[in-house]
This record gives C-alpha cells, structure tokens and sequence, in this order.
C-alpha cells in the first residue's frame, strides 16, 4: 500500500492503493457536477467513525465533495472495470455511474472505500446516463443501514444528496447521489474480468492486492492464492447463511454484486421476507426465480465456482491439478454454510447445547410457517417474548405438537442447571439472535415516498432509529412489527437504475 495521506477539514484523509494495479482495471476520470446538490441524509455516527467531521462534511466545500462538484484533498477519482455473469450470462460491465474516490485510512488505520454512485456517465456506461434517481439511492441507505444494525457484513450510507437535475427512466424522477463505503469494491466480476481481459501479471497483481488488502493472514502460506479461496468461500458461506437467517432476499445475485471482502453490496431489488416461503422472489426482473430466498446458498456456491475459475492459473501450473483444488475446496461450501445456519437457527429458538434432533425440530417448524403462511420474524418474535403466534399457525394441532416438542427440547439444555438458569439463558440468547423489527417492505416504501413526493424525511428518520435497534423489544418497535394487509399483487422490486 501506498502513504500518499492527506488531510482536510472534514478529516479527510485518503490513500489510493487501487490506482497502483494496473491500468486495465480502472480509468482515471474528472467527477460530473450537478446544478444544485442538496444533502439530504448524513450519517453522522458513519461518518465519526470514519474520522470525518460531520459539520464539515454538510457545509458547501463537503456537500461539493459528496456530489461530484469537488474533489476532497487526497483523492483520485477513478471508474473500475469488472465483468459478471448476471442472471446467468457473461458480460464485460465496470462502474457505468459510481467512481471511486478513494480510500479514507481512519484515526484505528483502518481503510475504506469511499465511492460516489449515481455520479454521472464513465467510460464503462454502455449507452447509460451514470445518474440514479433518489427512491433508490434512499432504499439503499435504508436497507443497508439495517443490515449493519443486524450484525451483516455490509457496505455502508454515509450520505445521500439530491442533485437538482433529473433523471428519465419511465418517468421524470428527481436525481440523487448515494457516497457508499464499503471494504473495498474488488468482486468476483473483479476477477473474472480480469482473467477474461488481461495477462496472468494481471490477474496475480489483483489476487495478491486481494491478499494485501483482506487477507493478509494467507500472505505467507506455500499457496496463498489458495488461501485467498478458502478465505473468500469462508466469508460468503457465513455472509449468507446470515442473510437466511433474518429473511433477507438480495434480489440480484448476479457475480458482479458479490464482494470478496464478505460484505453485503448493491441494494437493487432487496427485500426483507414477510410470509415465509423458499420460493420468495421481489425482484420484478427475476421472472424465473433464479434468486429466489430458497435459492441464495445454491448461488452462493455458483458464483464462488466463477471466482475458483479465474484462479486456477494461480492455484496450480499443472490446470488439471488446479481444477481438482478447486472442487475440493467449493465442496467444504455447503457444510460451512450448513453450519453457521444450523447454529444460527439453533440459537434463534434458544438451543445453547446440540441436539441430534435439533435441525428436524427446526425444518418442521418451517414446514408449519410455510403452510399457515406465517410471518417468518413475528414467528420468532412471538416464541422469543412468549407472546400468540398468528392465528392460522396457532389453530394448527400440529403446531401444538410441535411447540411443546420445542419446550422439552429447551428443558434440556444442561443436565446440572437449574431450570429457571436454562430458561433465562435461554431467552437471552433468543433475543440477542431473533429482531423484533426488520425494514418492512411497506414501511420502506413509505419512508421513500414521503421524501420523494413531499420532502418529508421524518418517516425516514423515525423508522431508521428504529432499525438502529433491531432486537429491542418496546411499544415503538411493536409498532413497526406489524405486518401490512394482504395485497392482491405481490410486491415488487426494481433494479436501483
């Protein structure tokens, strides 16, 4: 990594490691400005930690930062150049409307990107405008926001600006650009793009600044490239087992939107489940359920198979020999994942110990929610504070049966504890694993839509310090626990363009 440090009066304080890879995986470009940027949303508590000065960032030198109309001392804006397969089918892509601006080195030394999105046309566009309208970029502050209050590994919202310009897609909307902070943006298209478009220099220049950068404990390992594999499938077998957990559906799982730092990244067409039910799809353009709920560990793996591909030069001179690497370490995937999952479950219905029964008693519950339509958080929430299960699930005798399976189970959790011990420990553990509040899809969507069509950001503010407390139990997130009104049309999602 490079020293090139520099502060400003926001606490800037930037390194541009990135720019020193090669050429082919990014353009160095001027930003676009807009006509009459407004910040609309700073994340104050983000920005503290990143060792910025939140007054300084919303004066008119900071908000000129955050919409392109200024570069911050110490940056180099550039564009990245990646590939992917998306829903299934390769293509060459790269930053068509975000740049990087740099990497904010904080006061604990730790180093974050620091990305425009929505900032204008790049070299990468194809035809695009490289704008984003601000229904998205809101949607992506929301959700993101929660998935950090939740314990996901995700890229983060540290400000949200309205541009003063529009952007047409189906209609005139009103333009808006989202500052993302993230690990870093180095992705399985990263690679893939690489190993389509450069040399094996190339290629290894990338694998090791991803070893340098996220892994460092592989560095001095006999493979380290293999090493930087087993750590990347390790990170997304955990990352998504997470999402499973508390209902999250990305939407679009496409290899360009899966990072190799483990975070969560590119909130398009996202949603938090309400009805439990593998087979939930948002997305409006996922009309074949490619990215269903149900469907996100199998993707996991595929995707990871794109990234083991672009390594096999690295892994093995002998391609035969590196294949055979490759498919040992894809084949750990699933129980890894298995495994975070079956302890995550187990402890969001209080099991402290294990149980060989344990993962049948938490696929019947399943079954239950699944064919009584039952609300997948509510169910946990109502188990963990003993409070009624929906009605439907209730009448169930089967899930009576079940329930007081559950309560033996929980019983025995320590054969010398004593039994008001267990049970405390217990609901300890299952209020710490089981959020009473997730970001409904109506509440989002009204958040979004009184900031849009009125400039009211209050519904915003209020269900965001909402979010901030996912596993609070109080009369307010009550409030934001209840489920909307069964619609006639399911819900739909749309790609943030």
């Amino acid at each position: 990594m490079t020293d090139n440090q520099s502060r400003n009066d926001a606490g800037w304080n930037f390194d541009n490691s990135y720019k020193q890879l090669p050429n082919v995986f990014f353009t160095l470009q001027l930003t676009n400005p807009v006509n009459e940027p407004k910040l609309v949303k700073l994340n104050e508590r983000l920005a503290a930690s990143l060792g910025l000065n939140a007054q300084a960032l919303a004066s008119k030198e900071g908000v000129a930062s955050l919409s392109g109309n200024g570069v911050p001392e110490g940056g180099a804006p550039l564009s990245q150049a990646y590939a992917g397969h998306q829903f299934g089918h390769f293509n060459i892509l790269g930053d068509g409307r975000a740049l990087l601006l740099g990497e904010q080195i904080t006061p604990e030394g730790k180093r974050f990107d620091i990305q425009l999105k929505g900032s204008g046309r790049t070299p990468y566009s194809r035809g695009g405008d490289g704008r984003a309208a601000l229904g998205p970029m809101l949607r992506e502050y929301i959700i993101s926001e929660s998935m950090y209050a939740l314990g996901i590994p995700t890229t983060r919202s540290l400000a949200v600006v309205e541009t003063g310009e529009p952007v047409y897609r189906e209609t005139e909307l009103e333009g808006a650009i989202l500052t993302r902070v993230a690990a870093s943006h180095l992705r399985v298209g990263t690679f893939q793009y690489a190993r389509a478009t450069g040399t094996v220099e190339d290629l290894q220049a990338l694998a090791d600044y991803a070893v340098e950068r996220h892994f460092p404990e592989v560095k001095d390992q006999e493979n380290r490239y293999l090493g930087l594999l087993q750590e990347v499938i390790k990170r997304q077998a955990a990352l998504i087992a997470k999402w499973q957990l508390v209902g999250f559906i990305h939407g679009v799982m496409n290899t360009d939107n899966m990072a190799i730092s483990g975070e969560t990244i590119d909130y398009g067409p996202c949603a938090f489940m309400d009805v439990y039910d593998p087979a939930t799809v948002f997305s409006s353009i996922d009309a074949q359920g490619r990215y269903a709920y149900g469907n996100q560990p199998k993707i996991g793996v595929w995707n990871l198979a794109r990234f083991a591909e672009t390594l096999l030069q690295l892994l093995n001179d002998d391609e035969e020999k590196a294949v055979e690497m490759a498919e040992a370490e894809l084949a750990r995937y699933y129980d890894l994942h298995h495994g975070h999952w079956l302890a995550g479950m187990r402890a969001k219905l209080g099991f402290a110990n294990e149980e060989p029964e344990d993962e049948s008693l938490i696929e019947r519950l399943l079954e239950l929610m699944k064919a009584h339509r039952a609300d997948y958080t509510n169910t946990f929430r109502a188990l963990t504070y003993g409070e009624p299960v929906e009605a439907a699930l209730a009448a169930s005798a089967a899930y009576e049966e079940w329930h007081q399976v559950w309560q033996a189970r929980l019983s025995r959790q320590e054969a010398d504890a004593d039994s008001n011990a267990i049970a405390n420990a217990s609901q300890q553990l299952m209020q710490a694993s089981n959020p009473t509040v997730i970001p409904r899809n109506h509440r989002v969507e009204e958040a979004i839509q009184a900031a849009v069509k009125d400039g009211d950001y209050s519904v915003m503010d209020r269900l965001l310090s909402v979010l901030s407390a996912p596993f609070a139990h109080s009369a307010e997130h009550a409030a934001y626990a209840a489920v909307p009104e069964r619609a006639d049309l399911p819900y739909r999602t749309f790609c943030g363009t």
